[in-house]
């Protein structure tokens, strides 16, 4: 995993223990799996190629941007903590210009 810019590192210093501990947990299965299944990793639909890590630490839900660059490096971009059903459009707006300045900067 490469962890663009500071993006992740500012949501992450934010969380509790447990949950930067459950976050460092679920790295460890995308990076171990060949086959990752979709409670961890999931495509976002109508998007170009980004995806979300899912993670649940108790009632809370926390979604992680990125996204692929040579087919088997995964670009870490924002997180943020899911509190509706839909991911929120700002979020979305967010990731998918991360992504662009990944590659605009690449």
């Amino acid at each position: 995993m490469f962890f663009y810019k500071h993006y992740f590192e500012e949501f992450y210093q934010d969380l509790s223990y447990k949950v930067q501990q459950k976050i460092l947990w679920t790295f460890r299965i995308i990076e171990d799996l060949d086959r990752i299944p979709e409670i961890y990793l999931k495509h976002i639909e109508s998007t170009d190629g980004l995806y979300e890590i899912r993670i649940q630490a108790g009632s809370n839900i926390y979604r992680i941007f990125c996204f692929f660059d040579s087919n088997n490096l995964i670009v870490v971009g924002h997180g943020f903590q899911k509190r509706s059903q839909k991911t929120p459009k700002k979020e979305l707006e967010k990731a998918i210009k991360i992504k662009y300045e990944y590659y605009e900067n690449k």
